[in-house]
Parts: C-alpha cells; sequence; structure tokens
C-alpha cells in the first residue's frame, strides 16, 4: 500500500470523526493506460473537500459534480469511466484507458482505526467489502497478494508504509528528512551524541534509542525499510552497518567518498560479513548530479533511494 493512500484513509477517518459524511472511491479495474493504479484511493467530503486520486484531475470533477456524500445509508456502487474514446478524452484518459471505481460511504471509523494501526506496526492487512451490505472485515494478508473483486466482494490488501532510519541527526539530515517526509516515508533517527538532537520536529520524526546497531536491531528492518549512516563517523556508521546489512532493509548506503567507502567495505569484511552482505552497500551514496551542499546531496541520496524502490537500476555515471 502506497503511503499516499494510507494518507487517504487517515484523513477520512478524521473527517469522520468530526462527523462529516464521507464517501471513499476505490480503483478496482483499468484497460489501457491509466494515470493512477489500481487500489488508488479517493475519499469526498460532505462539503466538497478531496483527498487522494483515482485519475489525472477530470474524473475527480466529475465526482465532484455529480455526487457530495450525504446519503449514508446509500448502497456501495460502481462507477465507470471511459468506455468510450471521446468520454476517454473527456476524462483525460490517455490512449483510451478505462477507469472502474467502487463508491463507498463509509459509515464506521473502527475498521479505518484498527487497518492504520496494523500498518503502522508493519502487519500486511486485507480488507473485505461487501458491496450488498457495505460491510468490511480485516484479515491477514498473504504475502504477494493483491486487489481482487468478483462482482460483490472487494479485497483489497494493505501492507506497512515505507520507512528510513538515519543514523545521525546533523544538518545533512534535516534535508534528507525533509524529502522523506514529502516521499512518503516515515523517519527514523538515531544519534547517541545529545547535541544534534535539539530543535527536530516532533511530527515528523521518531527518535529511536540507543547505539546504531541497537537502533537496526530495535526496529526490526523489513523489505519496507531503508537504512542510511549519516555521521562520516565509522565508529557510529559501521556499528549500524553491521547490523543492517544482515537485515531485509532493500536499501543501505553511507555518506562518503569512494576511497571511504572502499575502506569501510574492507573493514567490514574483516568484522565477519560476507562478501555478498558487504556487496549490498550503497556507497558513495547518491546519483551523480555534481552535488555539493547538504541539499543537494539529500537531493542525490533520495533519487537513488526512490530509483531503489521503484525497481530501476541508478545510473550513476
Amino acid at each position: 500500500m502506497e503511503s499516499v493512500d494510507l494518507a487517504v484513509l487517515r484523513r477520512a477517518r478524521d473527517w469522520l470523526r468530526a462527523g462529516h459524511g464521507v464517501t471513499l472511491y476505490t480503483v478496482i479495474q483499468t484497460w489501457g493506460s491509466a494515470p493512477r493504479p489500481v487500489g488508488a484511493l479517493l475519499a469526498l467530503r460532505d462539503d466538497g473537500q478531496v483527498e487522494g486520486s483515482v485519475s489525472g484531475g477530470c474524473v475527480e470533477d466529475d465526482l465532484l459534480g455529480r455526487d457530495l456524500p450525504a446519503d449514508l445509508e446509500q448502497a456501495c456502487e460502481l462507477i465507470t469511466y471511459g468506455i468510450t474514446r471521446e468520454e476517454s478524452a473527456r476524462f483525460g484518459l490517455p490512449c483510451g484507458g478505462t477507469l472502474r471505481l467502487v463508491r463507498e460511504p463509509l459509515r464506521d471509523v473502527g475498521w479505518l482505526d484498527e487497518l492504520l494501526r496494523r500498518c503502522a506496526a508493519h502487519e500486511c492487512v486485507l480488507r473485505r467489502l461487501d458491496l450488498t451490505t457495505g460491510s468490511v472485515c480485516l484479515e491477514t494478508a498473504e504475502p504477494g497478494q493483491v486487489l481482487s473483486f468478483d462482482g460483490q466482494t472487494l479485497s483489497a490488501p494493505f501492507g506497512p508504509g515505507w520507512r528510513i532510519l538515519l543514523i545521525g541527526a546533523g544538518q545533512l539530515s534535516r534535508y534528507v528528512a525533509e524529502l522523506c517526509v514529502g516521499l512518503g516515508f516515515e523517519v527514523l533517527i538515531c544519534d547517541p551524541r545529545g547535541g544534534y538532537r535539539h530543535a527536530w520536529p516532533k511530527e515528523q520524526v521518531r527518535f529511536v534509542g540507543g547505539m546504531p546497531d541497537d537502533a537496526v536491531l530495535a526496529i526490526e528492518p523489513d523489505a519496507r525499510t531503508a537504512i542510511v549512516a549519516l555521521t562520516h563517523d565509522p565508529r557510529l556508521d559501521d556499528m549500524a552497518l553491521l547490523s543492517a546489512l544482515k537485515s531485509e532493509a532493500f536499501y543501505i548506503g553511507a555518506l562518503g567518498s569512494r576511497r571511504n567507502n572502499d575502506q569501510r567495505r574492507t573493514r567490514l569484511l574483516t568484522l565477519g560479513l560476507g562478501e555478498s552482505e558487504v556487496a549490498r552497500l550503497h556507497g558513495p551514496i547518491g546519483l551523480a548530479i555534481g552535488s555539493r551542499t547538504p541539499a543537494e546531496i539529500a537531493l542525490s541520496l533520495m533519487a537513488e533511494l526512490v530509483a531503489v524502490r521503484n525497481g530501476v537500476s541508478p545510473n550513476h555515471a
């Protein structure tokens, strides 16, 4: 589940708690080219406020114009856009694409609270929606499970969000954290040096206590976790890397020049890591964009990290 769609569910939950009527739209099928993938979400509030998207914009405008949430007893329904080429052009669907949505009036915050809590705990959750009754139940999702719809029941998997553990709370980490928040990462920071931990926005980051190797073990890295060592102090960075390179983290990187990282790889080998484990290390971190300032280095790092997350081989040339 992409973090942008989890954000839709959080906002829908908050709107419901505030007493608003809310309708949730889910993309369940696409044919041809489509601006948003299957599973994408949009929440529409009873006063016209929108969170999320299901297309490039024109479908959203049509949903807003045709229907504001008002009748909480209204049943779920299917909506299809782009059956004809003319309609595809009207709604901004590229190359004659077609989009099918489930419209779902939301009535209960209970399943929203539970789903968000379980995703925050890095659990995989399957949401089953009965379109006839509007009832929702949550189950444990199986690995690799995908969204399915049999005409009556929508089964949608929700996974944990992306997160990043930064080793070091210095100036560069602040720029990295700002980009991470915008890119949908939960930001965790470990820095045993107390002088660097002041004035961090508590609503955007969470500090993990202990030494770096303890912090890596404490968060139990999975395939949606990135770990980046940014202190430039091998006594701290190497401690984190010794644990991180044995984990399932999808990206592990370390700040430093090519020479420094070659020396680091030699140290890690002598400290007991295998060659295949050390080969996972990204270092120097980032794409070659001629970066010099902390902000540019942060941009370079996050460009590489997002490429890896998206299954694209980063080009360092």
